[in-house]
């Protein structure tokens, strides 16, 4: 059964702009950042996109980890001492280094996108933009993984640092 292989290339729509410069600086997820906040510039051919996304509170961008260096199956997460499999986290060494990110959409100025709840580091490549939809996004009794480990009180809403040490 031997499929070949197709290559996949995609063309960046835009790039965005925060104040984090340093992966360590940068926080684990927009939700623990409220005050964060950064500038989406799309590129004026896919301006028109943009058309109603005001209408959003929150969008969901979809980007290139353009300072990941190679990938890991097996790596440690940023809330734990324990490793594991790269598609049960979400760290950026991936075998396709996309992120996916759910900012707060704070206005639109013509083909920028001011935003807040970032997590993202400066000069990243936006790949697409979605609506966050809660009626589609939201999930009614999902489950977290290993994530529901108690002792994580980063992900029970006690945000502490952006990074352990």
């Amino acid at each position: 059964m031997g499929k070949s292989r197709v290559v996949v290339t995609y063309k960046p729509i835009g790039i965005i702009h925060t104040g984090f410069r340093d992966k360590k600086d940068t926080p684990i997820q927009g939700v623990f950042a409220k005050g964060a906040k950064g500038e989406v510039e799309i590129y004026p051919e896919y301006a028109a996109g943009l058309k109603h996304i005001e209408g959003f509170s929150h969008i969901i961008l979809i980007y290139h980890f353009h300072l990941a260096d190679g990938y890991s199956l097996i790596s440690m997460p940023f809330l734990e001492d324990e490793q594991r499999g790269i598609f049960s986290i979400r760290h950026f060494k991936r075998p396709n280094p996309i992120g996916l990110s759910v900012v707060r959409l704070e206005q639109v100025r013509g083909n920028k996108l001011e935003i807040s709840e970032v997590d993202i580091i400066d000069g990243t490549l936006l790949l697409d933009i979605k609506p966050f939809v809660p009626q589609f996004d939201n999930r009614e009794a999902a489950r977290s993984g290993w994530l529901s480990n108690p002792h994580l009180d980063m992900v029970r809403g006690e945000s502490g640092k952006h990074r352990p040490e």
